[in-house]
Formats: structure tokens, C-alpha cells, sequence
């Protein structure tokens, strides 16, 4: 988390306006002291804008205390950062999360979008994703996008966001950052 606020406030002195995704592990939402240290590491980047900070949390983690798990998302949200709900799908206990936790994001996981243009289960399983999703309040994003008919398919299918391959490789912070002023330059 350190490591992500510091380059978002690297990429705001830049000029570079980015968010950052970390994965965090269900056990850490449930350690004791994890809130205090998450006010600690927002408070040593004060340049950082609420908002730039979420957290994915894996639908297959092993949530034991969903109460608490709920009331860290609620207080974290308080304090600017989100949570996303990552994988959807791929877990056995997808809807009770989906339920009882404050997800703002929910993520398809790739396996749902990899045979989107072939498979009807597959765009069935992804529009009902997309539909819920919505339906519950919340952005919805699907992961390893490859083609621009899986883009297309999923745009027709009211997807928020997309990530993956078809839009960009992953590359080092510093190359995105002269890529993205690259993009933005007139």
C-alpha cells in the first residue's frame, strides 16, 4: 500500500492523475490493527487525493468474520479508499459477499471473458454479472480483455470499465508515466 500511494503522489507531481489498485489478502482486512495503519500510510502521503487508493480483495479469500470485514470496508471508505471485489465468480461464496460486504467495483474474472466471442454461457454468465453488479450500485469492471470483439461485446453489455492485454502490456511506472504524457500531449 506504501509502495502504491507513493507512486500515485510521484505520478500527481508529475502531472500523471492515476489511481492505483492493490490486492490485499482477507486476512489482513481482519487483523486488528489494520485500519490504524492504513490512516498512517495515507497520512504520510498528504498529496495523495481520496480516491486514488482501492483495494481488491479476492472473492475466494477466506472473509471469517464478515461483520468486521464490513465495518473496515465502511470506515475505510471514510477515509477515501475503496474496495473492490476481485475474480467474481470464481469463488463458492460470491453472493453472500456480494450481500453483506460494501463493495464499491466488482471485477469479472477473466475466465468468464476469455471465450466471450464463442461462448453463449460465457456472455450469459458476463451480461448477468454486469446486470447485478449494477443492480447492487456498483462499477463494474472485467479483467483480461484480448480483442476488441470481447471489448465490443461487453460495451454492448453496459461493462464499465475493461482491463488487459487489448488496451496495453503492463509496463514500468516510469514508462507509463512518459506513454501517458505521450497520449495526452495535443
Amino acid at each position: 500500500i506504501d509502495t502504491a500511494l507513493t507512486q500515485i503522489a510521484a505520478w500527481q507531481d508529475a502531472g500523471v492523475d492515476l489511481p492505483v489498485s492493490v490486492n490485499i489478502s482477507g486476512f489482513h482486512l481482519q487483523q486488528a490493527g489494520f485500519l490504524d495503519e492504513l490512516r498512517a500510510l495515507l497520512a504520510a502521503h498528504p498529496n495523495v487525493p481520496r480516491g486514488y487508493l482501492e483495494l481488491e480483495v479476492l472473492e475466494s479469500s477466506a472473509l471469517e468474520d464478515i461483520a468486521l470485514v464490513s465495518a473496515v470496508i465502511d470506515a475505510s471508505a471514510t477515509l477515501g479508499v475503496s474496495f473492490a471485489l476481485d475474480d467474481f465468480g470464481t469463488g463458492y461464496s460470491s453472493l453472500a459477499y456480494l450481500k453483506r460486504l460494501p463493495f464499491s467495483q466488482l471485477k469479472i474474472d477473466q475466465s468468464f471473458v476469455r471465450d466471450l466471442e464463442d461462448d453463449e454461457d460465457d456472455r450469459a454468465i458476463a451480461a448477468a454479472v454486469v446486470t447485478l453488479g449494477h443492480t447492487l450500485g456498483m462499477h463494474v469492471i472485467a479483467e483480461g480483455v484480448e480483442t476488441r470483439a470481447q471489448l465490443e461485446l461487453l460495451s454492448d453489455m453496459g461493462c464499465d470499465e475493461v482491463q488487459g492485454y487489448h488496451l496495453g502490456r503492463p509496463v514500468p511506472a516510469s514508462e507509463l508515466t512518459g506513454r501517458l504524457r505521450a497520449a495526452t500531449t495535443p
